[in-house]
């Protein structure tokens, strides 16, 4: 775990930083001791996730550490109620892709800064390009997923759309992983929520993603502030 040289942990990240990982971390163990009480490897999960959120959110390549691990962990709870569509996405294509984001954001700091990573503007070939994929990929995976006769098959090939593009944006530096990811948030709200109506207890991974919507929006925010500086120091 890397902080800005000459700082702390703590000074690393500013007060509303702060505040925004307690509240989460907090929403996430009282909705867990609420809810369900039994699987810690949820809790775990969430807490990791919503850790690799605020380092994320100021571009430090350590949240792709905990994006690789809670990947693991979530592709495990996805498999308990038959969302083969997330525990595929997740450990087939959002972990993977976590650990070549990793390697880009170490292999691209900031001046030198280990700790923020460089921020990059996609051209429009480019985007027109990962739209195209985007479209094939979910194609493909809505009929492996039918296949599989996975649970609420919409909105999870959904998932998988909204995951790709959270996965591509991430790689390749760009502030819109942040919006990707508050929309795939918006869609594993929606199939954990329809999971709770089976078993309470999957409630409290709705909330989780709750959670994580408001620290997806904090990230774009965060970034569009980076970048903005990044590039006016670019142009004196």
């Amino acid at each position: 775990m890397q902080a800005k040289e000459g700082k702390s942990l703590f000074d690393y990240f500013t007060k509303g930083e702060r505040i925004l990982w307690c509240i989460s971390t907090t929403l996430i163990i009282v909705s867990f001791f609420t809810l369900d009480r039994e699987n810690y490897v949820t809790l775990s999960a969430s807490l990791i996730g919503a850790t690799s959120l605020i380092f994320n959110a100021k571009g430090n390549p350590f949240g792709q550490f905990l994006m690789v691990i809670f990947s693991i962990l979530y592709g495990f709870i996805s498999f308990t109620f038959a969302y083969y569509g997330e525990m595929i996405t997740y450990l087939g294509m959002t972990a993977p892709m976590a650990v070549f984001a990793l390697v880009s954001w170490l292999r691209h700091p900031y001046n030198g800064n280990k700790a923020e990573v460089k921020v990059n503007r996609l051209t429009w070939k480019e985007i027109i390009f990962m739209m195209g994929l985007t479209a094939i990929i979910t194609i493909i995976f809505y009929y492996i997923l039918a296949a599989f006769h996975t649970a609420n098959l919409l909105p999870s090939t959904l998932s998988v759309t909204t995951s790709f593009l959270a996965v591509y944006f991430t790689f390749r530096r760009s502030a819109f992983y942040a919006i990707a990811y508050a929309a795939n948030d918006i869609v594993l709200i929606i199939l954990w929520m329809l999971a709770a109506i089976s078993n309470i207890s999957y409630l409290s991974v709705a909330i989780c993603f709750v959670v994580f919507l408001a620290n997806d929006i904090y990230g774009w925010i965060s970034w569009l502030k980076i970048q903005k500086r990044q590039e006016a120091i670019a142009r004196s």
